[in-house]
C-alpha cells in the first residue's frame, strides 16, 4: 500500500507529458490524473475496481466483520488510499470449555473461584446450558452460592418448569414462567438490583417481565460457588434428586446489571464487557467429589 500520494511539486515528467504546454498551442492544462484516465482505458478499470472494493469493505464494516476503514489521503494514482483494521469488532468467540455432567450423583460438583468477593448490591449472571431432565420429573439446581449460614444466591428450575431466584436463604423466591430447557443449548441470564428490587430473566437474549424482589438487600461475601449440586451446608449435604445433569458453559457474572441490548449482544456471541466476578475465558474451576470422572471438561 502506498503511504503517501505524489506531491504535485515532485512531477518529473516533461512539460508536454504533464500537459503544461503553451495554452495557445494545446488549450487549457489537463491534470495528470485526468490525462492518465483518458489516455489509458485500463485506468478506468482500476477506478471501477477501487469503487467496488470500497463498497464491499463498507458492507463488511456494517456487518461487523471488520473493525473499520481509515482513509489516508490519495495515492500516486489520485485514488483514495485505505487502511483496513482487520481486528474483529468484538465478535471473538468465547473459549469453548464445556462442563458435561454425565449422570446423577450426590457427591460430585464443580467449584468456580471468583475474581473478587461476592458482596453485591446488583448482579447479572449468564450461562449456556442444556439438559434432557424433563419438566415435571424433579427440580434442578442451576447455580448455587452458599455461605456458612445461607443459600445466599440460588437459581433453580422447579419441577413445575418455573424458574426461581432465591436470595439469602429465603423460601419465598421470585418465580418466572420461561421456555423449557431442552437438549439444545439455552442462553439463560438473570439480573437483580437491590435499590429497586427489579429482577428479570433473559432466555436467548429475550427479557421476561420485571418483578420486584428483595429490595434493599445485599448479597453477602465469604461463600462458595458451585455447579452441579445444591449444598445445604458449605460444600456438603447434597441431594441426588436436585443435581444437574447435562452441559454447562459460558458462565459469566458481573456485579452490576447489564442492559437488555448488552445481554442480547452476549447471546449473539459478543463478549463485551467481560464478567468481573466470573469470566468464563479465565475462571479457575475445581472438580470435586468421589465420582469426578462423571464430570467431563471438553474443549471445542
Amino acid at each position: 500500500m502506498i503511504e503517501e500520494g505524489i506531491n504535485e511539486n515532485q512531477c518529473h515528467c516533461s512539460s508536454k507529458e504533464c500537459g503544461n504546454e503553451d495554452s495557445s498551442r494545446n488549450g487549457p492544462p489537463v491534470s495528470a490524473l485526468h490525462h492518465g484516465l483518458t489516455a489509458s482505458p485500463s485506468r478506468w478499470i482500476q477506478v471501477l475496481f477501487v469503487v467496488l472494493s470500497l463498497s464491499l469493505l463498507c458492507s463488511l464494516c456494517a456487518l461487523g466483520a471488520i473493525g473499520g476503514l481509515y482513509f489516508r489521503g490519495r495515492n500516486q494514482f489520485g485514488l483514495v488510499d485505505i487502511q483496513v483494521n482487520n481486528q474483529l469488532n468484538n465478535t471473538a468467540e468465547p473459549v469453548r470449555r464445556t462442563l458435561v455432567f454425565t449422570k446423577e450423583t450426590n457427591n460430585s460438583y464443580v467449584e468456580l473461584l471468583p475474581q473478587k468477593n461476592l458482596s453485591m448490591q446488583a448482579f447479572t449472571l449468564c450461562m449456556r446450558l442444556g439438559t434432557e431432565l424433563a419438566s415435571g420429573k424433579r427440580e434442578i439446581i442451576l447455580f448455587a452460592y452458599r455461605t456458612v449460614d445461607f443459600d445466599e444466591l440460588n437459581v433453580w428450575r422447579e419441577a413445575d418448569s418455573t424458574y426461581i431466584l432465591y436470595l439469602q436463604g429465603s423460601y419465598d423466591g421470585v418465580s418466572f414462567h420461561l421456555p423449557e430447557l431442552n437438549t439444545f443449548e439455552t442462553n439463560l441470564c438473570v439480573t437483580w438490583e437491590s435499590k429497586s428490587g427489579l429482577t428479570a430473566f433473559h432466555v436467548d437474549g429475550k427479557r421476561s417481565v420485571r418483578k420486584m424482589y428483595k429490595q434493599g438487600n445485599i448479597v453477602q461475601p465469604g461463600g462458595r460457588v458451585i455447579l452441579g449440586q445444591d449444598p445445604d451446608s458449605l460444600l456438603g449435604s447434597f441431594d441426588i434428586n436436585q443435581c444437574f445433569v447435562g452441559e454447562i458453559r459460558d458462565v459469566n457474572m458481573w456485579d452490576y446489571v447489564l442492559s437488555d441490548s448488552m445481554i442480547g449482544a452476549l447471546h449473539g456471541g459478543k463478549l463485551f464487557p467481560k464478567g468481573n466476578i466470573f469470566d468464563w475465558e479465565t475462571v479457575k474451576l475445581q472438580v470435586n467429589g468421589i465420582d469426578k470422572e462423571i464430570i467431563k471438561t471438553l474443549w471445542d
